[in-house]
């Protein structure tokens, strides 16, 4: 069955290459395009399962499928890698992509680009799969620049829309940052270690490099900005928050499955090298944790749904990068896996709200659904306690709580980190009850215009079923992922308190946070108001709703001077030696065409003329 793994990205290639270029009915593309991934997800559990049963005995699996090239001694192979760490990644990102195209197959239903947009949905998870299963750097930045292409054109798939392809335009930018950055990182890899082999480049960083290695921390950092494009972090999160433009499956599919989660995987993978530069570390464990106070932040101030969810993803995956920092490696790769559950799940009862009321994204003109919209507003409200960390019940509270631990204990944590991740637990609590109060509860100001089918409601029972169950399964996780993954908790001397008493704090925090969005979003509403109308209030709310004035900040910095030295330099000596060339072509062209003026006869004579120069040409030359 492990000879079979290369069939997992090779299915959804090879629909998305049959959507793309073949016209078929809308039912033909339904089918092709979601039992292509269902069977990607079959094959990837029948993998794993083999794996788990008859366990390689080097702990990994490796399949090479061809050369891909070799120049100057570099010798990238298309290969795939399976262990624990690619096996978690594959399979939740296969099932869950899965979930997401049945839903999509109902909810893009009425829509003219169908087949487009499966071709480019299978094309994301295709790209996805590549990425983590890929043997080598330079096969898995072949996936990771899919995952930016398909970005582009999922976030802007309705382009007649020009904001929408301003944000697709702006995600593909942003992004290419990071991207640039990590290329240079490739580079000098394989510059100083001749390999660009993932086991054999970190076998070879451990020998050949100290901690704290001056070259080891280059690579670090250069690698971590393409992480932090491509996960949406500080200070390149600008693009996820308009990425919502894009249909709700692409949304899902981008915060649940693929993209923003793709950092994350980048740093688990290399952690070796992590592990060399602790410089490089100690900005992961920034990045990390100013991004979830500011994602949290930002989302308290949101009015359109989903990009309060957005900015929580913003916020989930910093959590993350926190946790890669403190070198909690497995609980990063736990709350991957259960944010994967519940924000999909989130994202599609969003689409299911948002549709129902005929396109209305505002939170504030919502209100009152939970009758008229029952599994919508149950299944949201398990993701929505998994999200904020509902204790002793949600995947969410395991997977956080298991972070915040390892914030405080582990060698790199403190008692600030842990402060800060709880302080992000307090402002969860409040933006996703808020966003739960004002849309379920109180009174309904918008009409259900429909109601959803089976196809959406399907995906959504199953993963309200793992964003529960997905947390009882930490102490098996952990030791399935040891080999790759390791962590000691209560590494940090001086500990001075156990991981029950953490886990109380942040229960009650949870509390506390759920206690506030129901006195300010649900019971005393002017309470909110007041506070949000005051000098201070306002200031703050302006703030935090313009994504901390990034966008301002970068327009300045960046996008005016750029526009500004274009508009001046559009007529200068460079642009007129090419503006030459373009009029020699336009006379040629003049000329050339005075001779097409249809006598036969001069057609003949030019025949004979240009006969008579070749054979000369022929005889004498």
């Amino acid at each position: 069955m492990l000879r079979l793994l290369w069939l997992v990205p090779a299915i959804p290639f090879a629909s998305a290459l049959t959507l793309a270029t073949m016209r078929l009915p809308r039912k033909a593309v339904a089918w092709i395009a979601t039992c292509s991934i269902a069977a990607s997800s079959v094959i990837s559990l029948l993998v794993s399962i083999q794996f788990l049963t008859n366990p390689p005995s080097t702990g990994a699996c490796i399949q090479v499928l061809w050369k891909w090239f070799d120049v100057d001694g570099l010798r990238p192979e298309i290969a795939l890698y399976l262990d624990p760490l690619s096996i978690i990644m594959m399979v939740v990102v296969a099932f869950v992509s899965f979930l997401i195209h049945l839903y999509a197959t109902e909810f893009m239903r009425g829509d003219d680009g169908y087949g487009r947009f499966f071709a480019y949905m299978n094309l994301f998870v295709a790209c996805m799969l590549t990425l983590v299963l890929a043997n080598n750097l330079l096969l898995l930045y072949l996936g990771w620049e899919g995952v930016g292409l398909c970005s582009y054109l999922l976030i802007g798939f309705w382009y007649r829309d020009a904001e929408n392809g301003r944000a697709g335009r702006k995600a593909f930018i942003v992004t290419r940052v990071g991207d640039t950055a990590m290329v240079i990182g490739l580079f000098l890899l394989f510059r100083q270690l001749g390999t660009l082999n993932i086991q054999e480049l970190m076998r070879r960083a451990a020998s050949e490099w100290h901690a704290g290695s001056v070259v080891a921390t280059a690579a670090a950092l250069l690698l971590l900005g393409g992480a932090v494009g491509k996960s949406a972090q500080l200070p390149l999160q600008t693009w996820l928050p308009d990425a919502m433009a894009g249909p709700t499956p692409v949304s899902a599919l981008i915060h649940a499955a693929t993209m923003v989660t793709a950092g994350v995987y980048l740093i688990a993978r290399l952690h070796v090298l992590y592990a060399l530069a602790p410089q490089a570390q100690f900005a992961v464990i920034v990045v990390g944790a100013a991004t979830l106070l500011m994602g949290g932040l930002s989302a308290l101030t949101q009015h359109d749904l989903k990009r309060v969810l957005a900015y929580s993803t913003i916020s989930q995956v910093g959590y993350m990068f926190l946790a890669l920092g403190v070198g909690a490696w497995p609980a990063a790769i736990f709350h991957f896996m259960t944010h994967a559950f519940f924000k999909a799940l989130l994202f599609l009862g969003a689409g299911i709200v948002i549709e129902s009321l005929n396109g209305e994204h505002d939170i504030f003109h919502m209100g009152g659904l939970r009758k008229p919209l029952p599994v919508a507003f149950w299944t949201f409200l398990v993701a929505g306690c998994s999200l904020a960390g509902l204790p002793l019940i949600t995947a969410g509270a395991f997977s956080k709580g298991w972070i915040l631990w390892g914030a405080y204990s582990a060698a790199n944590g403190s008692v600030w980190l842990w402060a800060s991740a709880l302080a992000g637990v307090f402002l969860t609590s409040l933006y996703t009850f808020r966003m739960i109060f004002l849309v379920f509860f109180g009174e309904q100001r918008t009409q259900v215009a429909h109601r959803p089918g089976h196809a959406m409601h399907i995906p959504c029972i199953i993963l309200a079923f793992l964003s529960i169950a997905g947390g009882y399964i930490k102490s098996p996780f952990a030791h399935f992922l040891s080999p790759v993954l390791s962590w000691s908790p209560g590494a940090m001397q001086g500990v001075s308190f156990s991981e029950t008493v953490s886990e109380g704090i942040t229960a009650l925090i949870f509390l506390l946070g759920l206690y506030s969005a129901y006195i300010f979003f649900l019971r005393r509403r002017d309470y909110a108001a007041a506070l949000a109308s005051s000098s201070t209030g306002r200031v703050l709310h302006r703030f935090w709703f313009s994504d901390w004035a990034m966008d301002w900040l970068y327009d300045r910095l960046f996008v005016r001077p750029v526009v500004w030295a274009a508009k001046t330099g559009k007529d200068d000596a460079i642009d007129g030696f090419y503006t030459g060339v373009a009029r020699l072509n336009e006379l040629t062209w003049r000329g050339m065409s005075r001779t097409q003026s249809g006598r036969l006869r001069w057609y003949v004579a030019g025949i004979a003329a240009g006969s008579i120069v070749l054979i000369a040409v022929v005889m004498f030359l």
